[in-house]
């Protein structure tokens, strides 16, 4: 149930091994995360107290994760790839009272204000107003603090339909340490255990990312973390580690797909058992192409930073349910039309989960909206979606992105599918833009694949590849090209800012 038990029998065993060579033992992640939580006890933070992080994919991301959870703390990770504002607006937001930052982020977050932080730690460098972070270790010993207390996360929404929000949660209660519902999870549906070797190659900074290690840790199993998701390097660390769980997102499998088949077949992935995908929705003959290439031991899961639920489905599930997200495990789920009413079975509504409750911190308005209208409990993430007759659940798309063109209502993700299987896509963003005769009308932003060029006939040709397989209301009516989508690397695409582009140039 925590990493300092595997510390006590397999001091030398890796915790955490990077794809660049860097390795941190149980035995060092023991000691170090005990060091860092006497800095926050003489800083005088206690149980319930805040600290945020602001460090890219490296073994000390751990020992401060670690540090604050045994601590009792409430910890924020943050985008690397936030600007001074955004990364100033959450430390202020969630009240920090340390900081930690590494030499890679230190030009932002060497900017950041925050009249709450009594203490500033770097990780690899030096600069006035940081104290080094491998000093202020060295001086604590590195024994449990006394009152070792179990911390939790308190992550920020990627901002992807607006200001990023704090999910709060109450902290857990009794002895330390507690279980952890992720670690269960892992446990039953994945197999994770001492023998695990996780690949972790998202940004740690995100929920599923951090959880899913930690929960690793908590199991006394192995995790391999990537520096940055390159597809050729995934498969080469799968052969070189026997990697036999990892998680993943859509977009990662897209980039696998789309590699040579010579180099798709060079690398020996039989040790892996455990597939997991999540995050956004995968097209469906993306999946049907990974269960061929992987076999059927893919999963995956919806759920959202706020945990409120937490559906679920198995290779075998998916295949006599295609394009299902899967069995909610954490009680039904409910589909609401717009004054909360449930619809019909079959038919597309809000989705809602009877599941724990949470709050969005300093705002209750987000957090009311969340709420079901007719005050009954059951909370939403957004996400339309409708749920078939033996409980299974199919996305449609967020809310925020449904374009109405013509009083019809479109969900772009359908159309978002479709293109991304194109040859001459490397990524795709779909989403409605101003109209005067409709409203909306349906637009594609498009990234080509590496070495095509975009051209007037390319665009034309992914419209009718597109209206070959949707009917064409779905289909955009005009394409545009990037060299790159602004996605974020956990997979989610910040289509909001290309939408707001587009309509602050109409109303210019």
């Amino acid at each position: 149930m925590h990493p300092g038990a595997v510390a006590e029998t397999t001091p030398d065993k890796p915790a955490v091994l990077m794809d660049d060579g860097r390795t941190l033992t149980y035995g060092q992640l023991e000691a170090d995360s005990n060091r860092l939580a006497h800095v926050f006890r003489d800083l005088g933070l206690a149980k319930g107290d805040h600290i945020a992080m602001v460090v890219e994919n490296r073994p000390e991301f751990f020992v401060v994760a670690w540090a604050a959870t045994r601590a009792g703390l409430y910890f924020t990770p943050a985008s690397t790839r936030l600007g001074v504002e955004e990364l100033t607006y959450i430390v202020n937001d969630c009240g920090a009272r340390a900081l930690v930052a590494s030499a890679a982020t230190l030009p932002v977050a060497g900017e950041v204000e925050a009249p709450t932080v009594e203490m500033r730690l770097l990780i690899d460098g030096a600069a006035d107003g940081w104290e080094p972070f491998d000093a202020a270790l060295a001086a604590r010993p590195d024994t449990p603090i006394p009152d070792q207390a179990e911390g939790a996360d308190m992550l920020y929404s990627s901002g992807t339909t607006g200001r990023p929000k704090g999910v709060r949660a109450p902290l857990p209660e009794g002895e330390f340490p507690q279980v952890s519902p992720v670690e269960m999870l892992c446990q039953a549906l994945f197999g994770a255990s001492s023998e695990s070797v996780y690949l972790s190659p998202a940004p740690l900074y995100h929920a599923a990312p951090l959880r899913f290690c930690m929960a690793i840790h908590r199991v006394g199993g192995t995790v391999v973390v990537m520096t940055h998701f390159d597809p050729e390097g995934f498969l080469a660390l799968v052969e070189r580690h026997r990697i036999t769980f990892t998680q993943v997102v859509p977009t990662m499998f897209v980039r696998m797909l789309k590699l040579p088949e010579e180099v798709r077949s060079r690398y020996d992935l039989s040790s892996l058992q455990a597939v997991v995908h999540a995050a956004a929705p995968c097209p469906v003959e993306v999946k049907e192409q990974m269960i061929a290439w992987w076999g059927p031991i893919i999963h995956e899961y919806y759920a959202g930073t706020e945990g409120n639920g937490f559906v679920y489905c198995n290779s075998e599930q998916w295949l006599a349910h295609k394009g299902t997200v899967g069995q909610s495990l954490l009680g039904p789920v409910h589909v609401l039309d717009a004054t909360g009413e449930e619809v019909p079975v079959g038919e597309t509504g809000t989705l809602y989960f009877e599941g724990a409750g949470f709050e969005y911190h300093h705002d209750p308005e987000k957090t009311k909206s969340s709420r079901d209208p007719q005050g009954r409990g059951w909370t939403t993430l957004g996400d339309i979606g409708r749920v078939d007759e033996d409980g299974f659940v199919y996305l449609t798309d967020r809310q925020a992105y449904m374009i109405i063109s013509g009083g019809v209502n479109i969900y772009p993700q359908e159309a978002e599918n479709t293109l991304v299987m194109h040859p001459a896509v490397a990524d795709v963003a779909v989403f409605g833009i101003p109209d005067e005769e409709m409203g909306e009308r349906v637009h594609a932003v498009v990234q080509p694949a590496e070495g095509v060029a975009p051209s007037p006939e390319l665009a034309a040709e992914l419209v009718g590849y597109c209206r070959d397989r949707l009917a064409h209301y779905k289909c955009p009516r005009s394409v545009d090209f990037r060299p790159e989508l602004p996605r974020h690397p956990t997979g989610k695409l910040y289509k909001r800012l290309l939408k707001d582009e587009y309509w602050a140039t109409a109303q210019a």
